[in-house]
């Protein structure tokens, strides 16, 4: 037996020993990893050894996982045990402290450096050989913390890899001067030759890297922001903005250049803003779509993406969000042969992907779907769709002008944004075809408000809206760490007012852990305010009506108001008090 078979060996039947002993795991359990380990290959770290038995904690029930094993082992060697965050490490910073190759050697990373101390995460707790030399050179204090060794291993290569990518690029731009701030004058001179080409083979490694890590790290938007001295890199994730990187600002203009290639834009105008799109592939080897918009800016151009991904557009929409009445009410309004229906709601609240789930059910061969769009968000197959181009006066209004002629049956607008792509979707609905849209208004109601101060006539709203979908994305508490607090009698009556709903005996609030980046959040889900119009509403379609009326008439037939959907998401502990009232403030009675 070589001596590293027998030091994993050995670490194997040692854990098994202790969680016994701690009545972790079963007398079956033991006698399966003693007789794993005796046969264990050499190439296999003894952590993935040891997970992938599947064991189960038979205190808590839940499986024995690599975070559980680390948190274990760092425990046994009194450290500290880090669930790593590229997103709230400096990579330039920490990537100064020792080179790759000798992290590599001794499997260690460092993951934040101050004035007093450095802080390093090892792969093997164990190992201390190290400490003496980098002590030697800095002259500082050393934190060992354990984390998890795979995860260590995979970020040895990104970080360094990615800062030698950044180092790289700079070098090749050594000696040219750079102006610090871009005035509206200096504009012009950044199509020139001093950029670093957008096609080096270090820009391009940088950019599949950055896409790779915001699809790993779940992230909505992508955002590229020049500053004085450095690009800053930020993800929105989970509805929140999280600096990731820091780019110098020649790197940054490259980076820039090399998306707007991606994303067939020209590359040369950087005065005035342009759109573009980038379809990709994960490495799951998923298609993901970006959303691609630039800007000029004071220090150079701003470039956001925001990315959609196809796996998020479900037919199951309960997936969404929608309970069971939301749903059946929704299928209902879809099943209708004509008749306008629109979503409601601010930039970012998942309108989007509410429509693109109803046309793929609603897209059978027997449909013809078509859309109009500005820009089209998701290429899918199975839709007709058409992208908005003012440059050549293809506008909405033109688009569903056209769309009328290739024998529709749905057509999907993108946004009612003026009187004559209101119009137009009146039309195509008075003339038998179902019309989804959206529309920017705070709640379902005074989307009629809306359509009526735009210009459309009431008795042809009265005849053709058949439904409003309000909706907003709110953050779920990250299930590993919510707390249970008191319920705060006042706030909830003011929530649920003016319905009677008793509170729960307790609520949960955010916490935060390592599974959560210590925001107490993970993920989001969809809360919707559904208003079908019927009799009573429709008669309440006219000019100067009060939102609060409709909004009357919308309760007694049964609607339910955002603020009550995120009431039940409270009840049921999927969310906070505090997320609620942050998305939707309490009726002020």
């Amino acid at each position: 037996m070589t001596a590293a078979n027998l030091i994993k060996n050995n670490f194997m039947a040692t854990i098994a020993k202790q969680w016994l002993a701690a009545k972790l795991i079963t007398q079956k359990d033991f006698a399966t990893l003693l007789e794993k380990s005796t046969v264990m290959s050499a190439s296999v770290h003894p952590y993935i050894a040891i997970v992938d038995n599947k064991l189960a904690n038979i205190k808590t029930g839940k499986p024995i996982t690599l975070e559980f094993l680390t948190q274990w082992v760092a425990k046994a060697h009194k450290i500290d045990y880090l669930k790593i965050d590229p997103t709230k490490i400096d990579v330039n910073q920490v990537t100064q402290v020792i080179s790759q190759a000798y992290a590599r050697q001794h499997q260690i990373l460092p993951v934040h450096v101050d004035a007093n101390e450095i802080v390093i995460a090892v792969a093997d707790p164990k190992n201390t050989s190290w400490i003496n030399d980098i002590q030697k050179i800095h002259r500082q204090a050393i934190k060992r913390v354990h984390a998890n060794p795979i995860d260590i291993q995979r970020l040895l290569f990104e970080f360094y890899g990615v800062n030698r990518q950044v180092q790289s690029a700079k070098k090749m731009h050594k000696g040219v001067a750079h102006d610090p701030i871009l005035n509206l004058e200096q504009l012009v001179k950044l199509g020139s030759n001093k950029d670093i080409n957008a096609d080096d083979q270090h820009v391009i490694g940088l950019v599949d890297w950055l896409l790779q890590y915001a699809f790993d790290q779940r992230a909505s938007d992508i955002h590229l922001e020049p500053k004085r001295d450095n690009g800053l890199v930020r993800f929105r994730i989970d509805g929140k903005l999280l600096k990731v990187y820091d780019l110098p600002p020649t790197v940054m203009a490259a980076v820039t250049s090399r998306i707007k290639i991606l994303s067939r834009i020209d590359v040369a105008e950087k005065r005035r803003p342009q759109d573009g799109r980038i379809k990709t592939l994960s490495q799951g080897n998923r298609e993901i779509e970006l959303r691609v918009s630039t800007m000029p800016t004071t220090f150079g151009e701003k470039c956001v993406m925001r990315i959609f991904d196809p796996d998020a557009v479900t037919v199951d929409y309960r997936d969404l969000g929608f309970n069971e009445r939301e749903a059946d009410i929704w299928q209902q309004l879809i099943d209708r042969p004509n008749g306008i229906i629109l979503v409601t709601g601010p930039t970012g609240s998942g309108k989007t992907t509410t429509l693109y789930s109803t046309l793929k059910k609603l897209a059978t061969p027997e449909v013809n779907v078509s859309t109009v769009e500005d820009p089209i968000e998701m290429v899918d197959p199975i839709l007709n769709q058409m992208q908005v181009n003012p440059k050549i006066n293809l506008h909405f209004a033109d688009g569903v002008r056209t769309l009328m002629r290739q024998d529709p049956d749905i057509i999907m607008i993108g946004e009612i944004r003026d009187l004559e792509t209101a119009q137009m979707a009146v039309q195509a609905s008075l003339t038998g075809h179902l019309v989804l849209s959206t529309l920017h208004t705070n709640d379902a109601p005074s989307s009629i408000n809306r359509l009526l101060d735009l210009g459309v006539p009431d008795y042809l709203l009265r005849s053709t809206l058949a439904g409003v979908l309000a909706q907003r994305l709110i953050r779920l508490l990250c299930q590993h760490c919510k707390t249970a607090e008191k319920v705060d009698a006042e706030k909830w009556v003011s929530m649920v007012h003016p319905f009677d709903i008793q509170p729960p005996k307790e609520l949960f609030k955010a916490t935060g852990c390592d599974e959560c980046r210590n925001t107490g959040y993970h993920g989001r889900s969809g809360v919707f305010e559904m208003m079908p119009i019927d009799q009573g509403i429709r008669k309440l379609i006219k000019n100067n009506v009060p939102s609060e009326k409709v909004s009357a008439a919308a309760y007694q037939q049964g609607m339910l108001p955002l603020r009550i959907a995120i009431a039940q998401l409270l009840k049921d502990g999927k969310t906070s008090l505090e997320e609620a009232i942050r998305l939707a403030p309490p009726d002020l009675h």
